[in-house]
């Protein structure tokens, strides 16, 4: 049969292994960074026949992020069977690739620690060096319940059990058995690169009343280059973390025994954030957008007619008043709608653009907070844009192009994701498909490529996800703009047309940085806690060599405050270089020393943060260049922005 391969067709002959088939097709070099193929599109061991009814054979190579999915997907089997070899009466669970690796649930009597990583990696090592193959079995439901009962892997059985599927596959390597739909690797020695990471506690199938499990992180790489790159990464991403830094600058805490998944900002912590609200709320009004503010609890009808108690009651906190429900709001389009709703519009009103930073309440369990990433109380920079339908691309534009501005001036990359209609969501299809449509055009009009995400949107609409790359290369979901047909229909909004009819408006929900509290948790990662001199807490820092310069001091940061600085003075009796290291361990963009010299010059010693040393400058150089390094990002990205 005629089959393509790489764009070239070649006769394969029937019953030939999907192997075979490719070794004929490939040249030698490209054949052993092969780990499996797709046929007519569906994946396939390389052991497999080759389907009678192929016309396409797709090798998957090693190095792409499917053949990465395939090898560490594997390496979780061999982990599996290493830590069956070592820890006797050990019971498997699940073993899945995630997107940094790989992790196996373990069941023992007691938990794993890290103390034992060393010896499953050791045990691993020998597995990976013998190339066991992997090799697929089909059997009955009944006849893999058997198999795994007589090995004593109950939580198999479980899973067994919940397949609908009258046949099911299992995979072989070496000594271990595993329940699994496959494809996998040749054989073991394809993992050529892998460590594991850490260990955690997990409960069986997530649920808090099943029994905890032992879960074990790895990762693993086509090579051992990319191996050692993701581990600087990671031992980068430790230094740079924001939990680590914000006690180290003093940003913020938490107090789980009090207000779990909830932030205590720190004075410095709050001026860095009131810095960022302020800008925004600037740079809003500067885009037509009109600031307002809605309520913390609204009543239940009001999110029963949203359909946020339908489709996200389990994520909101609800409370009683005088007999009555109210829902602490999770979100702010119900206010927002209201606002709208409170005048009758005119056509030449719309668009209608409301910004609120506005404070909402999400449930999350304990187990996903963490620090500013995952928290329970945040504030989003949230807007929402009521327009015409004839005004809505122009509209998401105009939101495409705030996201840029933004992003460029803290130095992000980003890549689109278009999100499309969820299982669960209310509207209708020609809703859906309007509004999904509108996002495409949009983006393609801004000449920005994009890619799709199936089923991820929003209940209520489709939406563009914003995914921004850090300094160390990891990516962040940051900015959102979801289309909303669906909203101000059950919310009853309308506008009188130039027609004088009334006529539905059709909503546009944004948000740029996020939760503030997440974007200041990466942006604090992003920039290893030296932030850009516009918004970091304390610009500069005089720094006294005796007593006898303090007076000096004490002037020359009033004069400086004065200017509209960010401005401290450390006139503590203290050696200078123990001065000067705690305020580069703080981050500080400008470290300013005082000595006789300088004050008999009228001046100050202007050290960096980096340790370089720029010389003696009067106080009016010394603001001018803190003014200059504040409007640089600005600058760069094209923006231009009054500090006054």
């Amino acid at each position: 049969m005629n089959v393509t391969i790489e764009g070239q067709v070649f006769d394969v002959q029937s019953g030939v292994s999907c192997r075979d088939a490719l070794k004929g097709a490939l040249s030698g070099k490209k054949f052993k960074n092969v780990v499996a193929c797709r046929c007519n599109g569906a994946p396939l061991d390389l052991t497999a026949t080759v389907p009678a009814d192929t016309t396409t054979i797709e090798p998957v190579f090693a190095d792409s992020p499917e053949g990465l999915e395939l090898i560490r997907h594997s390496a979780a089997h061999i982990m599996a069977e290493a830590v069956q070899k070592l820890f006797p009466g050990v019971k498997v669970t699940i073993g899945p690739a995630i997107d940094s690796g790989f992790y196996y649930d373990f069941d023992y009597e007691r938990p794993f620690s890290v103390d034992d990583l060393e010896a499953i990696e050791a045990e691993m090592q020998k597995i990976v060096a013998a190339a066991h193959p992997f090799t697929r079995t089909e059997m009955s439901r009944d006849e893999a319940i058997a198999l795994f009962e007589g090995m004593g892997e109950t939580y198999k059985v479980e899973i067994v059990r919940d397949i609908p599927a009258d046949t099911v596959s299992v995979y072989r390597s070496g000594q271990f058995v595993d329940l699994c739909r496959g494809p996998h690797i040749p054989d073991t020695s394809f993992v050529k690169a892998f460590k594991l990471l850490s260990v955690a506690g997990a409960y069986w199938r997530g649920d808090e009343k099943n029994r905890m499990l032992s879960r074990v992180y790895g990762t693993a790489f086509a090579d051992p280059k990319a191996l050692k790159d993701h581990l600087h990464q990671l031992e980068e991403a430790k230094r740079r973390d924001h939990r680590k830094l914000g006690q180290q600058l003093d940003l913020f805490a938490f107090h789980e025994d009090v207000a779990p998944g909830m932030v205590y900002w720190h004075p410095k912590g709050m001026l860095l954030r009131t810095i960022l609200e302020d800008f925004l709320r600037k740079e809003h009004l500067k885009r037509g957008y009109e600031l307002v503010q809605g309520p913390q609890l609204l009543r239940r009808e009001v999110w029963e007619k949203s359909g946020h108690y339908d489709n996200y009651r389990e994520n909101m906190y609800f409370t009683v008043i005088d007999d009555n429900a109210y829902g602490v709001k999770p979100m702010n389009c119900v206010s927002h709608m209201l606002i709208y709703k409170s005048h009758l519009r005119s056509y030449r009103d719309l668009p209608r653009r409301m910004f609120e930073l506005g404070v909402v309440h999400r449930h999350e369990k304990s187990g996903v907070l963490h620090g500013l990433l995952r928290v329970r109380q945040f504030t989003q920079d949230d807007a929402h844009i009521l327009c015409r339908p004839d005004q809505l691309e122009a509209e998401i534009i105009g939101v495409i192009a705030l996201v840029r501005d933004l992003m460029g001036l803290f130095g992000f990359d980003y890549r689109i994701v278009i999100s499309t209609r969820p299982e669960k969501s209310i509207g209708s299809d020609e809703d859906w498909d309007r509004a999904t449509n509108a996002l495409i055009g949009a983006v393609a009009t801004a000449g920005l490529s994009y890619t799709i995400n199936e089923g991820d949107g929003a209940f209520y609409g489709p939406k563009i996800d914003v995914k921004v790359t850090d300094a160390i290369g990891r990516e962040w979901q940051l900015s959102t703009i979801q289309v909303d047909f669906t909203l101000p229909d059950r919310f009853d909004l309308v506008y009188i047309g130039q027609d004088g009819e009334r006529h539905r408006p059709v909503m546009v929900h944004r948000a740029i940085l996020g939760s503030l509290e997440r974007f200041i948790g990466v942006l604090t990662e992003h920039f290893a806690g030296a932030f850009p001199t516009w918004i970091v807490p304390v610009q500069a820092r005089l720094l006294t060599v005796t007593d006898a310069q303090n007076d000096f001091a004490l002037g020359a940061r009033d004069q400086l405050m004065a200017a509209g600085l960010r401005v401290e003075a450390d006139t503590r009796n203290e050696k200078l270089g123990y001065k000067v290291r705690e305020a580069q361990l703080e981050k500080i963009p400008y470290i300013l020393v005082v000595g006789d010299k300088e004050v008999e010059a009228g001046g100050v010693n202007v050290r960096l943060r980096t340790g370089e040393n720029l010389g003696l400058k009067t106080l009016a150089e010394v603001a001018d260049m803190i003014r200059a390094d504040c409007q640089e990002p600005f600058k760069r990205g094209g923006m231009s922005y009054s500090f006054s």
